[in-house]
């Protein structure tokens, strides 16, 4: 296929004589696609259509009773290279695939889970773009204790740690419900963050893309020197089209729902208008890689609002930083007393790890894989929440880390 592509172009250009300025411009253009394209962009002449299923069925996968996905037929996992030398469609369709699995563990935290979901902005009008969270009945009226869930960034929605654990290995370790499932166990209230469902994609209209790329306060001159420019790459872009033949994507514009654009965003909106509302004298968070930074921020901006109500903070290889973050030093005083994380480490788990920040003590999760942390940690974690809380009674706080491996951190 490649070798056939590049023939077809070097014909081409055997056939074109500079002898006009036209064809000279040809002959350019065709060389300047030889020196630029790659054999990604040539394959794509020969790649299937961009679409997918959207059910679980239609990809001819489903969850066994294991959480495990397998395919309906054969009974094996979840293959990527579908077509092979198709790299590009075969993330195309992965992308496809999480994106229905998204949707699925949606439904399993309101079938299997008994949560509700809740939209946001609360008072978002019917036009506007919108997110939401999960919570349990009870965890605006729980008294006694209320678990707060935070994922990390990237393509995770509520309710996930990590998609690929899912695709590849289980519901189990790639989503929240074991610590949904066992907190409603234990008594605890229940609210999910979704902090990466910052704005909804909508498609261009021509309309749109032409006032997107206008710039009437520049310069007359500047403008024209730049719509001269625009208008050369546009046809250079168009020439190459008729020999690249990629499949094109629709061009979208991001409208970014309200109070709720990023994750720090997120994490504030919902402590403001659930979390600091909620009846329970005892909150606790688990935050994974970003939400441990979206965690911090949360303590910055509400600081007084955290210390009163949050009596421990579980974080599985947060990625926050307490110097880049500008977090005081009554923050990191209060981390250091309230706050675990639960590292990648070789050591066993619950192993305390060095740490060259001031913050939080670091332990082990007993796994070197950045996303099973949240998994791996699971028991510890519970552990940690039950000794906080005698501690909180007893006025002792409790230790993170197994006895033989306590270290004051002083000695640090």
């Amino acid at each position: 296929i490649i070798c056939c592509n590049l023939l077809t172009v070097w014909v081409m250009m055997a056939q074109l004589q500079p002898g006009c300025p036209d064809e000279k411009e040809k002959t350019t253009a065709l060389k300047d696609l030889l020196s630029r394209i790659d054999l990604d962009e040539l394959m794509k002449k020969d790649e299937p259509p961009l679409e997918f299923p959207d059910t679980l069925e239609g990809f001819e996968y489903i969850f066994n009773e294991k959480g495990q996905l397998r395919h309906i037929k054969t009974g094996e996992p979840f293959v990527f290279n579908y077509r092979e030398d198709l790299h590009r469609w075969n993330q195309k369709r992965y992308e496809a695939l999480g994106e229905i699995i998204t949707k699925y563990v949606y439904e399993l935290l309101q079938k299997e889970c008994h949560l509700k979901k809740v939209t946001l902005p609360v008072d978002a009008t019917e036009s506007e773009p919108k997110s939401f969270i999960f919570m349990s009945e009870d965890a605006l009226t729980n008294p006694d204790k209320l678990l707060v869930l935070i994922h990390g960034n990237g393509v995770v929605r509520a309710g996930q740690w990590a998609r690929r654990l899912i695709i590849n290995k289980d519901l189990d370790s790639g989503t929240q419900m074991p610590y949904i499932k066992r907190a409603t166990e234990e008594g605890y209230g229940v609210i999910v963050l979704n902090p990466n469902e910052n704005y909804i994609e909508v498609e261009k209209t021509k309309a749109q893309v032409q006032l997107s790329s206008d710039s009437s306060d520049e310069p007359a001159e500047k403008r024209e020197r730049k719509d001269k420019i625009q208008k050369e790459t546009k046809k250079r872009r168009d020439f190459y089209e008729k020999y690249r033949n990629p499949q094109k994507e629709k061009e979208t514009m991001q409208m970014y729902i309200r109070d709720n654009g990023s994750p720090e965003e997120h994490a504030v909106y919902v402590w403001d208008h659930f979390i600091s509302q909620s009846a329970a004298e005892n909150v606790f968070f688990v935050a994974h890689s970003y939400g441990g930074l979206a965690f911090v921020e949360l303590m910055i901006q509400r600081e007084t609002e955290v210390k009163n109500k949050v009596t421990a903070v579980a974080l599985t290889d947060s990625v926050h930083n307490v110097w880049h973050q500008e977090a005081g030093k009554t923050i990191r005083e209060w981390m250091r007393e309230n706050c675990c994380n639960w590292v990648s480490s070789s050591e066993p788990l619950d192993t305390l790890v060095e740490s060259m920040l001031p913050d939080c003590p670091r332990v082990s999760s007993g796994t070197e894989s950045h996303e099973l942390t949240s998994w791996k940690s699971f028991p510890s974690i519970f552990k940690f929440f039950s000794e906080a809380m005698d501690a909180k009674n007893s006025s002792v706080k409790p230790a993170p880390t197994r006895r033989s491996n306590r270290i004051k951190y002083e000695e640090l």
